[in-house]
């Protein structure tokens, strides 16, 4: 059974100029994410990776150069991403046969249309995609904002019932809606790990209690988070402070206003600690502007980030 705990990062995808994979800039991204004390695994084909606006052959493709370069170092996380049941689920034996350790659910779009009214439409998605695959599954838990969310009731008999899911990747960004599902996961016989994705106010998430860290937001501070997790861990809050207290600003320039260009930024942040060659990103996506640049090189400063 893959263990889901510690520094778990969602990497980033770099692309060439015209817009491709570009390969030799992720394998660069993953080794220096390896090197890095206290990351655990790493999560592909998410967010962070862009994956809307990936192909099939492109995910699987992305999934076959992170698996190459992980080489059993950790567990691989694969990402489904997908609307319809059906095919979310082929995406998820896919992955399996491909050689992930794991599979991060994303929850279908169509759940906006009133999930919280329907909650078995949110579980049969879950436990369809679960018959397609023995892979270990951890369930996405959206903003308590987003049409897309889950009540705790649905998250709980999604994870209780469904034997595969073993973990959430909790984004409530709701720190009450938080604790009550931390709250009801702990109180269950089987144990589901709970996996923070509160970059903007992760100490508070990790004080209360979390397995782990899974988070886009990793892929450029992965140390800091690792360091921040073994404090918190040892009841350590003083250090815990300082940690993030370096976390925190770089944390609020990466997810300003508009939310979309999280990622984007990241990416900046990236090239700009001369980690990747260049911050490319698909449309509808647009570079950032040449202000947010010095913005994003301001934050990083005092973040204290390294330099490739």
């Amino acid at each position: 059974m893959v263990q889901l705990r510690g520094v778990i990062p969602a990497h980033l995808l770099p692309f060439t100029a015209d817009l491709e994979i570009d390969e030799p800039n992720l394998r660069r991204h993953l080794r220096a994410l390896l090197d890095i004390d206290g990351v655990t695994a790493i999560t592909t084909n998410a967010h962070a990776s862009e994956v809307a606006t990936l192909t099939a052959d492109e995910q699987r493709r992305q999934l076959d150069i992170v698996l190459d370069e992980v080489a059993g170092a950790v567990p691989v996380i694969s990402g489904v991403y997908q609307d319809g049941t059906a095919k979310a689920a082929r995406i998820a034996a896919d992955a399996e046969t491909a050689g992930a350790d794991a599979l991060l659910v994303f929850p279908s779009v169509v759940f906006e249309g009133g999930s919280q009214a329907r909650p078995e439409m949110a579980f049969g998605h879950y436990a369809q995609i679960a018959a397609a695959t023995s892979l270990p599954m951890i369930a996405f838990v959206y903003p308590a904002t987003s049409g897309l969310r889950l009540g705790t009731d649905a998250i709980v008999a999604i994870c209780s019932q469904i034997d595969n899911v073993v973990a959430i990747k909790e984004w409530s960004n709701d720190i009450v809606a938080y604790e009550r599902n931390l709250r009801a996961l702990r109180a269950l016989d089987k144990p589901i790990a709970v996996l923070s994705s509160f970059s903007r106010s992760l100490l508070a998430s990790l004080v209360l209690g979390a397995d782990g860290v899974l988070s886009g937001h990793g892929s450029v501070v992965a140390d800091l988070h690792a360091e921040l997790f073994a404090a918190v861990g040892k009841q350590d809050l003083a250090h815990a402070r300082r940690v993030w207290d370096r976390i925190q600003p770089f944390a609020e320039a990466c997810y300003a206003d508009p939310f979309l260009d999280g990622h984007n930024r990241m990416k900046v942040a990236l090239e700009l600690l001369g980690r990747i060659d260049a911050a490319h990103v698909r449309p509808p996506l647009q570079a950032v502007t040449d202000t947010e640049r010095d913005r994003l090189r301001v934050a990083v400063e005092q973040a204290g980030l390294a330099r490739a």
